[in-house]
C-alpha cells in the first residue's frame, strides 16, 4: 500500500478531527498543552481530497474557537481578518492535495513534500498575519517595518509546529507502510503449499 492509499482511506478524518479538537484551544502550546495542529490537519485533509471535509474542518475550527472564547480564552485574534483563515487553510489543503500525487515516501518525494509544506505554511503565515495587520484595526499607528519586526518572532513556531506535526504524521504512515510490507502474503503462502 502506498502513501496515497494510506492517506485516502475512509477513516482518515477521525484522527484529524481529534487532533484539531485536542490542540486548537492553545495556539502556541505550553507545558500542559500541545501547540495548534490546524495547519497540519488541513494539509493532511488535502490528501483525503473531499471538499466537504475541508468545509467541515472550517466549521469545526470556528466552533472550537467559539467554545474556547466562551470559556475564557482571549478573543484578541478575532477581528474582521478572521475570515482570512479560509484562504490560509485553503493554501494548506491545496498543498496536501498536490502532495497526494506522490506515490511513496522515498527521500526525494519526502523532501519535495516537506519543501512544499514549508512553502505553504509560509504562505499561510503571510495571509493570516498580513490580513490581521491590515484589517484588525489593532495596528493603526504601526509601519510595515515595525510590524514585520514584531511578527517575525511568531514565524518559526508557526511553520515549525506545522512541520513537526507533518513529519510525525508522515512517519506514522511510513511505519505502517513498512509494517505492512513485512507481513507475509498469505495468498503466496497458500500457492506454495
Amino acid at each position: 500500500m502506498n502513501i496515497k492509499q494510506w492517506l485516502q482511506v475512509e477513516y482518515l478524518p477521525i484522527p484529524l478531527i481529534a487532533l484539531m479538537a485536542l490542540t486548537r484551544f492553545h495556539h502556541f502550546g505550553d507545558v500542559l498543552h500541545l501547540p495548534d495542529a490546524s495547519l497540519a490537519v488541513f494539509f493532511f485533509a488535502g490528501f483525503y481530497r473531499k471538499k466537504a471535509f475541508f468545509v467541515f474542518l472550517l466549521v469545526l475550527a470556528g466552533l472550537i474557537d467559539t467554545i474556547a472564547i466562551a470559556n475564557g480564552t482571549s478573543s484578541w485574534c478575532v477581528s474582521p481578518a478572521y475570515v482570512f483563515l479560509i484562504p490560509t487553510y485553503a493554501v494548506m489543503w491545496f498543498a496536501g492535495r498536490y502532495c497526494s500525487a506522490f506515490k511513496s515516501l522515498n527521500m526525494t518525494e519526502l523532501a519535495m513534500q516537506l519543501g512544499l509544506l514549508i512553502l505553504a505554511a509560509s504562505a499561510a503565515f503571510a495571509i493570516s498575519n498580513g490580513s490581521f495587520y491590515l484589517l484588525s484595526g489593532r495596528y493603526t499607528d504601526l509601519s510595515w517595518g515595525q510590524y514585520f519586526a514584531r511578527v517575525a518572532q511568531y514565524y518559526p513556531p508557526y511553520v515549525g509546529y506545522t512541520l513537526c506535526y507533518a513529519v510525525a504524521g508522515l512517519s506514522i504512515v511510513k511505519l505502517f507502510n513498512a509494517l505492512s510490507d513485512t507481513r507475509p502474503n498469505y495468498e503466496e503462502l497458500d500457492r506454495r503449499s
